[in-house]
């Protein structure tokens, strides 16, 4: 197995991050040089697999599940890779010791889409956040590096953070792929879940701004965790986790600007409120210059796991 990365490989990744997730990708922008691609790989081979999932019929998932699970056996074995993205995140996973356990963390959370999505309550909502976005915030913690590993587990919390917020924003779509992620203890009794892909009935949406919002309030204490952690990484690579973390916080604001009508379109940040975050982004990193400790190249050790029970904050 090669250590050094495929050039077309490198291209392939590149272009996932940047037609997948605009502000994801404008916020990677801001890393250091030689994090950009190992980043850009982690997230194309998270967004291979989840395509693996999402777009075939409901009665292949388990096959396409299978499969993922085979290509990870191989990739951590050092079997060499015939596909390119695959090529491109073994060399990530051996370069920076990304831990087997959080990537079989998130092929357990895209089991959970595999399945008929109806979550009863928020525990169990959790669990698939950090399984399909904590740990991902844990592994590109150990692309970007960090100088304090007991601030490790903030980097599921904005993971999960996210998730939410994604979750919130998605009712709608999700609604019509016959999920319900929005857990049935938030919402009032009796109120329906899709039957099918169907579209979303505009008048169930009065039901569900109430228990959005709580969500969204949840996911404001996993940010500001979060956020306790990010002088833990150095300059550039605080400055593009703060940018992100800032813009998808915005999409909730937006949602609650709308008073949580979920049926009201999809939420955006738009590009010059991007650039208002940048800037403040940029300035809240110099601020804590002082108290920055430099990375100094260190590679983050595989041994410490950080696992759903210590990524959950309690009430």
């Amino acid at each position: 197995m090669s250590d050094a990365f495929d050039d077309a490989a490198l291209r392939l990744c590149r272009e996932s991050l940047s037609r997948n997730s605009r502000s994801f990708s404008w916020a990677s922008l801001l890393l250091p040089a030689a994090a950009r691609d190992p980043v850009a790989v982690v997230y194309a081979w998270c967004r291979r697999c989840d395509d693996a999932i999402d777009e075939v019929p409901a009665h292949e998932q388990a096959q396409s599940l299978a499969r993922l699970a085979a290509e990870v056996d191989a990739l951590y074995a050092g079997e060499p890779m015939n596909d390119l993205v695959l090529s491109a995140f073994q060399v990530v996973v051996q370069r920076y010791r990304i831990p087997r356990v959080y990537v079989d963390e998130l092929l357990q959370g895209f089991a959970m889409d595999a399945t008929n999505v109806r979550y009863d309550t928020q525990a169990q909502l959790l669990l698939y956040c950090y399984r399909v976005a904590g740990v991902i915030g844990l592994m590109i913690c150990h692309v970007v590096g960090l100088t304090d590993e007991a601030q490790l587990g903030r980097a599921a919390h904005l993971g999960m953070a996210m998730q939410l917020t994604n979750i919130c924003r998605d009712v709608v779509e999700d609604w019509s792929r016959g999920r319900r992620y929005v857990p049935a203890e938030l919402l009032p009794t009796g109120a329906p879940s899709p039957a099918g892909r169907e579209p979303f009935p505009r008048a169930l949406a009065p039901s569900f701004a109430e228990p959005v919002g709580r969500l969204l309030s949840e996911a404001e204490r996993y940010y500001a965790s979060a956020d306790e952690g990010i002088a833990a990484l150095g300059f550039r690579s605080a400055l593009a986790v703060r940018m992100a973390r800032r813009v998808y916080a915005a999409i909730g604001s937006v949602i609650a600007s709308r008073r949580y009508d979920v049926a009201s379109g999809r939420a955006v940040v738009s590009g010059g409120a991007k650039l208002i975050i940048m800037l403040r982004s940029i300035a809240a990193t110099v601020a804590e210059l002082p108290r920055r400790i430099a990375r100094g190249g260190r590679l983050l050790p595989p041994r410490h796991i950080v696992r759903f029970e210590d990524a959950t904050l309690t009430t």
